[in-house]
């Protein structure tokens, strides 16, 4: 590769509280437009702001949970810059001292784990939406206005749209986990804008970079990382020079556009807001969130690995989200086979979840009967076989395992006499296959097991029909 990229995240996360950052006024999404809003978060003359307690406290967690040092003594500022969905002519933010500094979350890359840098965390208010298209002008909602804000800043530390986007999911597990936000990117939960510039390979001197805004899911965030980087590249070989701007990513067409020239920070002329008293965070109050933060995403990574045995691959699925990992949990734990837990909810249920949209703390089918399952499997009740059809039922009617295989009379057959009628009478039915395998063809040996268990109805006991079959087929 001729040149470098360079590459830094701005991440914007949502804060799940229920009130704004400075208000009283509802953070749900979907209202109707300016319904959720009072004089504090439209701006009038007079009205002053009052912070909400939670969002610092969800901004210490976040800021524990990526390693960072939390300031004790931090302040609010005013970002002045004109747009029709900023009320106030400026947006609270922090500048000089945000609440957290230096931080580090490492990622794994096809080179082995890479440390990414965190610059900073600081806390701030969302702005309103613009809403097009109605009429001959254009709306303003302004009831995201005043949502609270985490804004992670990385280090320009990243090198490939990959890393990128491995640092991105990470953040969003943790963020996730920590219960600080809902993660749900289509609704601007989690979004990023990405700082990319390209140097000669080689060079230790950044490029000019620009900053693609408000990209909100993985997919378009690395499709606009690779657009750009090639529409740098282009630009430097053709003897064109890349301009700091913004831009805005079409995932229509998997293009940057410009948007407008890149602002400093001088541009913003930041002050400390003078409504706003600093934010004073005692080390007992830091010592309080640190004792009540969840056990986090690699933590618990590493512990399915020792605790229930797991190959890496079912542990990485398995610590995906919080819920998930929770619910493996419970029923690995009452099942007694964390390997057959693992199994299922990674096949099965994440199957009937995909298929019907549901997420996973609204499963018909809970820890406990998924736990019933595997115990009846485990017991010889049934096969894993019938065991998938009493799933289905269990997802579809809420029923319990035991009275699916009761009522429907699917315990498992392990009587030897029934089994061996039934396969002598496909013996007698398919005697060119028992020559092939009395031939030394041993791979017809399954075929026999499927017809056997299709003359069942799936109820017989495979170990008894393997034993069974292996005996009979050797006799001349």
């Amino acid at each position: 590769m001729r040149y470098q990229p360079v590459i830094g995240l701005e991440v914007h996360v949502q804060l799940k509280t229920e009130s704004k950052i400075f208000c009283s006024c509802s953070t749900s999404f979907g209202a109707t437009p300016n319904l959720n809003t009072c004089p504090v978060c439209l701006g009038l003359p007079g009205a002053l702001p009052v912070l909400n307690r939670k969002v610092v406290e969800f901004a210490i967690r976040a800021g524990l949970a990526t390693n960072c040092s939390i300031v004790p003594a931090n302040i609010f500022a005013r970002k002045n810059y004109f747009y029709p969905d900023l009320p106030k002519g400026y947006q609270i933010s922090q500048f000089d001292l945000p609440i957290c500094l230096t931080g580090h979350l490492d990622i794994e890359t096809a080179g082995g784990k890479k440390r990414i840098g965190i610059t900073r965390i600081h806390m701030e208010e969302d702005a309103g939406k613009l809403v097009h298209g109605q009429g001959t002008g254009s709306g303003v909602d302004l009831n995201r206005a005043g949502t609270p804000l985490l804004e992670v800043v990385s280090e320009p530390d990243m090198r490939s749209s990959d890393e990128a986007v491995a640092y991105l999911k990470k953040l969003y597990q943790i963020v996730t986990y920590l219960g600080i936000c809902d993660g749900n990117m289509e609704e601007g939960s989690f979004r990023c804008d990405a700082n990319v510039s390209i140097m000669p390979a080689g060079s230790d001197r950044f490029g000019t970079r620009a900053e693609i805004k408000n990209v909100n899911s993985f997919k378009f965030v690395k499709q606009a990382i690779e657009y750009e980087i090639l529409r740098q590249s282009e630009l430097i070989e053709d003897g064109g020079t890349v301009m700091q701007e913004t831009r805005l990513f079409d995932p229509v067409k998997g293009v940057t556009r410009s948007m407008r020239s890149k602002e400093e920070a001088h541009d913003y002329r930041y002050f400390p807001d003078p409504d706003l008293l600093p934010v004073i965070i005692s080390p007992d109050w830091i010592s309080l969130v640190k004792d009540s933060l969840p056990e986090l995403p690699e933590a618990r990574f590493n512990r399915f690995l020792q605790q229930y045995s797991l190959p890496e691959y079912d542990a990485d699925v398995l610590t995906a989200s919080r819920p998930l990992a929770d619910y493996f949990e419970e029923c690995a734990q009452a099942s007694g086979n964390p390997k057959a837990a693992a199994n299922w909810v990674m096949g099965e249920l994440t199957r009937a979840l995909n298929d019907s949209s549901t997420a996973i703390l609204q499963s018909p089918v809970s820890p406990a009967k998924l736990a019933d399952l595997i115990r009846l499997i485990d017991s010889g009740a049934i096969s894993v076989t019938i065991a998938k059809k009493v799933f289905e039922d269990v997802w579809k009617n809420g029923t319990q395992p035991a009275d699916v295989v009761k009522q429907q009379g699917l315990a498992q057959v392990s009587d030897s006499g029934a089994i061996k009628a039934a396969i002598d009478k496909i013996m007698l039915a398919n005697q060119g296959q028992v020559d092939e395998y009395r031939n030394g063809k041993e791979k017809v040996f399954g075929f026999f097991v499927g017809q056997v268990m299709k003359a069942m109805n799936g109820k017989a006991n495979p170990a008894v029909v393997n034993d069974l079959l292996k005996q009979k087929l050797a006799a001349e």
